[in-house]
């Protein structure tokens, strides 16, 4: 597979809600970061995508990817879904989130994704108003509580 192909399939997998094979495609020192408060590893991101996908089982992240520059592949993403499970964020120390049945839509944000020796490395999202977790907390009306 080459780069483009490789985070298309970690999108897929991710949409899908299929956290094994998305694993797979993560190098063992993944960092995520962005629209979370600090970075995080791979085994808390994978924990929060879990989360979400339980939290928001109509979770749409409308992913599209749109350009590759060397080991840096570019795509965009919108979530948007309904909160109808319980939101468990205690892998960021920010407690469980009972169920609102709110729906939310983020802003469209802008992704960049790198991808060495056929795995990912890291996904840094640019800091966008009105995306990422605060945001989406934000449009539940709730506030995480601090462990």
């Amino acid at each position: 597979m080459n780069k483009r192909e490789t985070v298309q399939a970690l999108l897929d997998a991710v949409q899908k809600g299929d956290f094994d094979d998305a694993k797979s495609m993560l190098a063992d020192d993944f960092q995520f970061s962005g629209p979370v408060p600090e970075p995080i590893n791979k085994d808390i991101w994978l924990g929060m995508s879990r989360s979400l996908k339980t939290a928001f089982p109509d979770l749409d992240y409308h992913f599209r990817v749109i350009g590759t520059e060397g080991d840096v592949v570019r795509a965009t993403s919108q979530l948007s879904g309904t909160h109808s499970g319980s939101f468990d964020l205690t892998g960021m120390n920010m407690g469980v989130i009972p169920a609102t049945d709110k729906a939310f839509s983020a802003k469209l944000e802008k992704t960049k994704v790198t991808v060495k020796e056929n795995k990912v490395t890291s996904w840094a999202v640019e800091s966008t108003e009105g995306a990422g977790l605060m945001a989406i907390l934000s449009q539940l009306d709730v506030k995480p509580t601090s462990m």
